[in-house]
């Protein structure tokens, strides 16, 4: 008789995180911007290009830094009757010991980071903040345990882009070749200052607390599976990047790279629910329900498409045009951006059937999400050499990767969803008829206004994409979401608001 009712308020309680956190989304996007328009102009593709290949293996050292704690945490909290200040200080010590490795290996091989350029100046230097995201990585895990989604969206949405977007800006005066770098070492800094912050204010300093060294390799090694699924993941959305790198100039690097950035955008939406999520399937999973579990991802997934396949309306239709504010030689990644952002998704009811499967099947899922990457690198260079035994355009062949990306997420996506689906007894993802609907009007709308001759273009960009979004979404609020979806649009009264995440 209370399954029904503690659903509802499972999905109440997500609504409410999940709103929170697209307020992130919404956040991190208008400091992005400002980010992306002045990297493209002032800075160019080229020193773009070195700057994206830096931190994708900065990123990755991190990641792997975390040992799995970012989706682990809400596990080893819910299931342990130490208290939780020393389990989390347990996993920050791991976490530094791990990263002044990575660092110390990246500081003495910087060429890892720069692939295809020399080393110069004091660029080696960057290797030494890999912890500094690891530990806001865990400390945001911590606080996301406890329902504290808020310190999240001020670190990562506010404090942390505009961070770079401003240092961006004024290094560039210090350094128009080391700019980025500066800026981005300044902004993890202070997005690890604004995480640590709330997180000892919500934990506290751990009283009575010493480090041990069996219980801190025994935490290390049951997160192994989900370390790896989350380098994996992180892997399938910059392997690209890092393929370009080797095969091609860091100019070509530095287009990708932006169209990459705008993409992306659709992409924080999926991990501004994984706070919220991954406590509530760690709870439940431990209660053994696993209805439940399939309520919460099928209608997360779909709240999470529903607003993806907005973007990619938005930001694909008039892709030339959005690549052009960044910089007028950045108008060659135009195709890649439509791909990418087609690959956002399709990748969506992967990445949530995945946030199910990290717990109850996580070496299958790792194991599927090994072949997906070796898959997609195969495809990748596949691609861009056959294209460049067709004599195509080095654009063209820089595509390639986003291309493979698409067809990957696409087909991880089906057999990560069967997956879950035989595991919980009942179906994870379903789309509506109104889905298609709100995207066929869409289409046609902002297919309208790409006809328009080239010197209106202004008007296609601050006219057509308010078009199709209001086109999108009034048929999605018309057809498209039931009770349940409408939690997520709308402000619950004062008692539902106050019932803790």
């Amino acid at each position: 008789m209370t399954q029904p009712a503690q659903g509802s308020e499972e999905i109440t309680a997500l609504a409410k995180g999940g709103r929170t956190n697209i307020l992130g989304f919404i956040l991190r996007l208008a400091a992005r911007l400002p980010f992306l328009f002045i990297a493209g102009r002032l800075y160019g593709p080229e020193t773009v290009g070195r700057f994206a290949l830096a931190v994708v293996v900065v990123e990755l050292a991190a990641l792997l830094a975390t040992l799995g704690l970012k989706r682990g945490l809400a596990q080893a909290l819910a299931s342990t009757e130490r208290p939780h200040a020393h389990v989390v200080w347990d996993g920050m010590v791991v976490a530094f010991v791990v990263s002044v490795v990575a660092s110390a290996l990246l500081f003495a091989f910087p060429q890892i980071m720069f692939p295809n350029s020399p080393v110069m100046g004091m660029e080696r230097l960057l290797a030494l903040v890999v912890f500094a995201v690891a530990w806001s990585d865990i400390s945001l895990a911590a606080l996301a345990y406890r329902g504290n989604v808020k310190a999240a969206v001020t670190a990562r949405a506010i404090v942390e882009p505009w961070t770079i977007s401003i240092a961006a800006f004024g290094f560039y005066y210090v350094s128009s070749r080391d700019g980025l770098i500066y800026a981005y070492v300044l902004s993890m800094l202070a997005a690890l200052g604004a995480s640590l912050l709330p997180f000892i204010r919500s934990y506290g300093l751990p009283r009575g607390w010493s480090p041990h060294v069996t219980p801190l390799l025994q935490l290390a090694g049951r997160n192994v599976p989900l370390a790896g699924a989350d380098a994996i993941e992180w892997g399938t959305r910059n392997i690209d990047r890092f393929i370009l790198g080797l095969l091609f100039p860091p100019a070509i690097v530095g287009i990708y790279y932006m169209a990459q950035q705008v993409s992306s955008i659709p992409g924080k939406l999926k991990t501004s629910f994984d706070p919220v999520l991954g406590p509530g399937i760690a709870r439940n999973l431990a209660a053994g329900n696993s209805s439940a579990i399939a309520g919460q991802v099928k209608q997360v997934a779909f709240w999470i498409i529903t607003l993806q396949a907005a973007l990619l309306l938005m930001c694909g239709i008039p892709a030339e045009g959005v690549m052009g504010v960044i910089g007028p030689q950045f108008v060659a990644g135009a195709g890649a951006l439509c791909f990418l952002l087609a690959a956002e998704v399709l990748a969506s009811p992967g990445a949530m059937a995945e946030a199910g499967l990290v717990y109850m099947a996580r070496h299958r899922n790792l194991m599927v999400s090994i072949l997906l990457l070796s898959f997609q690198a195969a495809l990748s260079f596949a691609l861009v050499f056959a294209m460049r035994s067709w004599g195509w355009s080095i654009h063209y062949q820089a595509a390639g990767p986003a291309v493979a990306l698409a067809l990957t997420v696409g087909l991880g996506s089906a057999i990560k969803c069967t997956m879950l689906t035989r595991l919980v007894g009942t179906r994870v993802f379903a789309l509506r008829p109104g889905f298609f609907a709100a995207i066929a009007l869409a289409g046609v709308v902002g297919w309208a206004f790409t006809r328009l001759p080239p010197s209106l273009e202004w008007v296609e960009l601050s006219v057509g994409i308010p078009a199709i979004f209001a086109a999108y979404f009034f048929v999605i609020g018309k057809w498209a979401l039931n009770d349940e979806d409408r939690k997520l649009f709308k402000r619950l009264p004062k008692r539902e608001a106050a019932t803790p995440a």
